[in-house]
C-alpha cells in the first residue's frame, strides 16, 4: 500500500492516499465520461497545461557566471546533493497530458481535436525536453498509468528513444497548429520555436560531449529555423529610442517580436517580481559580472577588450560607446528610470557587482513586492536568428549570407554594425577564447565566428532563463569556478591615516561643485566637509562590498579563495535521480554517473 502510493506520487499525480481511488481519473481533471467533447471543452482542459511555461522568476532571477547575485546556486557553488525526492523528478504534468490525450478522442470533429492535440504535444515534448536537458536518460510514458502498471518501475530509456518521441510530439503540433500571432496561446510559430530550441541544443550537446547524431539535430535546428525566418509575420523591435529596453519593459508583449509569453496583469492580481528583486536593497541584488560588462562591443563593432587599459577603465569611461544593449540592461551614466526625468547612478546596496540591472525593470509603479506585471516572453524571434547561425556555424555551413539575415537584423536593432565572418575566423577573440573569461572547447575553422556568436547570444539573451544550460550544452562547466568580479575602482586617495576615502562621479566622469550623485567610498570614519558635502551616497569598504586589491580594484564577489567553487566534470552536467525513486523501482532507475547515493542493487 505504501509502496504504490509513493509511486503514484512520483510518477502520477497524488491526490488520495486510498489504493481504490488511485485507479480512478484525476480529481482536477474533466470526467472522461462527460466531457472532452467539443472545441470549448478541449481548449478549457488543454488552458491547464500553461501552467508548464517558465514564470517571469526565469528571466530576472537568473544566476550564473554573468549575472551574479547576493546568494549563488548550489549548482555553481558545487554543493548539490542526492535528494532523497522531488530535486525535479514530478512527473504530475506529464500525466495530465496523457490522460487528456487519450480522452480527446470523445471530440467527433477531426480538426479540432488536432489542433488542441497539438497544443498538448507541444507541452509533452517541452516537458520532456526540460527532463531530458536535467537528467539525460529518462523513462518514456505516452499514456496515464494506474497504480499497479508495471511500467511505474521500469528503467529509463535512452536518451536517443525519448528526443526521437519529442521530435515526433513538436512536429504534429508544428503541422496541427494555427498560424495567428497569439502572445499567450501555443500556434505553429511557437511550436517551431520549440523545435529551434530543442534541437540546438540536443545538436551542441552531443557535439561537445561526444555523442552520436550530433549533426543531424543541428541540421533540424537549420531547417525549422530558416523556415521560421522565411515563412512566420515577426520581425525585430526597433520602435522608440531604446528599442532593447522597452521589450522586456513593456506591460503587453510585443507580437510585433515575442512568438510566445505568460500573461501577467495586475488588474487581474497575477504580478511578479522583478523590479522588487532588482532595484530593493539587500533582496536579490542582481549585476552583471565585469567578465560579460568586458564583453560589450564598441559601438563601431571593434572589441572593447582589446583597447589598451580596458582592465582599469572606471565605470563612467568603460560605458562610452559600446553597444547601446548595455546600458539599456544595467544603469549607465545619465539613467533616468523610465517616466522619470531624475538622474540616477547605480545604487550598489541593490546590486552585487555595481552593475545595476534594468532589464525587466518597469516605471516606479511596478516597484513593491509582487508589483511588476509585464508579461515574461518565452520566446521571440532574436532567439531564432541566434539559434540558426549558431547551428550553421557548429555544423560547418555558416556563410556571410546566413549572417546577414540572423545576427545582423538583431545588432540593427541598436544600430551595431553586422558580424564580419571572415574577419572574426582569420582573429579570434583571446578574451574570448581565455579559460578565464571565455570558452576553452571552440576549435576548428569557425573558432572566431562561433566564439562572436556566444557573445551575442550572451548579451541579447541575458537575464531570459537560457545561460545555464548554455553552458551545460557547450561543456564548459569549469565557467562557474571562475571569480566573480564588478567594477573596477582606482582607489581611496584622499583623507589621512586609516581614515581613507574616495569621491567617485558616475555621471560624466569629472567632479563638479553641484555633483549631487557622486558617491563616496571610505574605509575608517565616514568623512565630513566641503570635499563630501554634495554627496549622494556612501559605502563603507567592507559592508556593501570588497575590492580585490584592498582598497583599490574589482568588486570581488563571493571570493572563491574564501568560499571555493567545485564543478565535476565527470558528473554535474546532469542532476542526481532522488534515491526514494531508486528504491521504489527496486534499482530499474539507475543513478546518473558519479552521483553516490550509497544504494547497491
Amino acid at each position: 500500500m505504501k509502496l504504490t502510493k509513493y509511486l503514484f506520487l512520483s510518477l502520477l499525480i497524488g491526490t488520495t492516499s486510498c489504493a481504490d481511488m488511485l485507479d480512478r481519473f484525476p480529481l482536477d481533471s474533466f470526467s472522461p465520461d462527460t466531457y472532452y467533447n467539443n472545441a470549448q471543452e478541449l481548449e478549457t482542459a488543454t488552458n491547464h497545461f500553461y501552467g508548464i511555461l517558465p514564470t517571469a522568476a526565469t528571466g530576472y532571477a537568473e544566476k550564473s557566471d554573468v549575472v551574479c547575485t547576493f546568494s549563488l546556486s548550489s549548482e555553481m557553488l558545487g554543493t548539490r546533493t542526492i535528494p532523497t525526492s522531488g530535486g525535479g523528478w514530478n512527473w504530475g504534468d506529464l500525466r495530465n497530458i496523457n490522460f487528456y490525450l487519450e480522452h480527446s478522442h470523445r471530440c467527433a470533429d477531426e480538426r479540432v481535436r488536432a489542433h488542441y492535440d497539438g497544443i498538448a504535444r507541444f507541452f509533452r515534448a517541452f516537458f520532456y525536453f526540460e527532463k531530458v536537458q536535467r537528467f539525460g536518460d529518462v523513462p518514456w510514458y505516452d499514456k496515464s498509468m494506474s497504480s499497479t502498471d508495471a511500467d511505474l518501475t521500469k528503467p529509463r530509456d535512452s536518451r536517443d528513444f525519448v528526443m526521437s518521441k519529442v521530435m515526433e510530439d513538436v512536429d504534429y503540433a508544428i503541422n496541427n497548429l494555427g498560424t495567428n500571432v497569439e502572445a499567450f496561446k501555443i500556434t505553429k510559430w511557437s511550436a517551431m520555436a520549440l523545435k529551434s530550441r530543442i534541437c540546438l541544443f540536443e545538436g551542441t550537446f552531443r557535439k561537445y560531449h561526444g555523442l552520436a547524431d550530433a549533426d543531424k539535430y543541428l541540421d533540424l535546428c537549420i531547417a525549422v529555423s530558416q523556415e521560421f525566418i522565411n515563412t512566420s509575420p515577426y520581425s525585430i523591435y526597433k520602435s522608440g529610442d531604446k528599442p532593447y529596453r522597452d521589450l522586456f519593459s513593456s506591460m503587453h508583449a510585443l507580437t510585433q517580436e515575442v512568438i510566445l509569453a505568460r500573461d501577467y496583469d495586475k488588474s487581474k492580481n497575477v504580478m511578479h517580481e522583478a523590479n522588487y528583486n532588482t532595484m530593493a536593497v539587500t533582496y536579490g541584488r542582481p549585476g552583471l559580472t565585469k567578465k560579460v560588462v568586458n564583453s560589450y562591443l564598441m559601438t563601431d563593432g571593434s572589441r572593447f577588450t582589446d583597447k589598451e587599459g580596458y582592465e582599469t577603465m572606471q565605470y563612467y569611461d568603460e560605458m562610452q560607446n559600446r553597444d547601446p544593449r548595455l546600458t539599456q540592461t544595467v544603469v549607465g551614466p545619465g539613467y533616468m528610470r523610465i517616466n522619470s526625468t531624475q538622474v540616477e547612478s547605480p545604487n550598489f546596496s541593490s546590486s552585487t557587482t555595481g552593475y545595476q540591472i534594468i532589464k525587466w525593470v518597469t516605471d516606479a509603479s511596478g516597484d513593491g513586492y509582487l508589483g511588476s506585471s509585464n508579461d515574461f516572453s518565452v520566446f521571440r524571434l532574436s532567439e531564432i536568428y541566434l539559434n540558426f547561425a549558431e547551428a550553421k556555424a557548429e555544423r560547418g555551413t555558416l556563410t556571410q549570407n546566413d549572417l546577414d539575415i540572423s545576427i545582423k537584423k538583431i545588432r540593427e536593432r541598436v544600430g551595431m554594425p553586422s558580424l564580419d565572418m571572415a574577419a572574426a575566423n582569420a582573429n579570434p577573440d583571446p578574451y574570448l577564447s581565455a579559460r578565464e573569461t571565455g570558452y576553452v572547447n571552440v576549435t576548428g575553422p569557425n573558432k572566431g565566428v562561433i566564439l562572436e556568436i556566444r557573445r551575442e547570444r550572451t548579451i541579447e539573451m541575458v537575464l531570459e532563463g537560457l545561460r545555464y544550460y548554455d553552458i551545460i550544452r557547450w561543456k564548459e562547466g569549469k565557467i562557474f569556478e571562475q571569480q566573480l568580479m564588478g567594477m573596477y575602482f582606482s582607489g581611496l586617495d584622499l583623507g589621512e591615516g586609516s581614515n581613507k576615502f574616495g569621491v567617485f562621479d558616475m555621471n560624466d566622469g569629472e567632479l563638479r561643485d553641484n555633483a549631487k550623485v557622486d558617491i563616496c567610498i571610505y574605509i575608517g570614519q565616514k568623512p565630513s566637509g566641503t570635499l563630501v558635502k554634495n554627496i549622494r551616497k556612501f559605502y563603507k569598504l567592507g559592508d556593501e562590498f570588497v575590492f580585490s586589491n584592498g582598497t583599490s580594484g574589482n568588486i570581488l564577489c563571493h571570493d572563491v579563495a574564501v568560499v571555493p567553487r567545485t564543478w565535476r566534470e565527470e558528473r554535474d552536467y546532469f542532476f542526481p535521480i532522488p534515491t526514494q525513486e531508486r528504491i521504489l523501482s527496486k534499482g530499474n532507475l539507475t543513478q546518473n554517473p558519479n552521483w553516490e547515493d550509497g544504494l547497491n542493487f
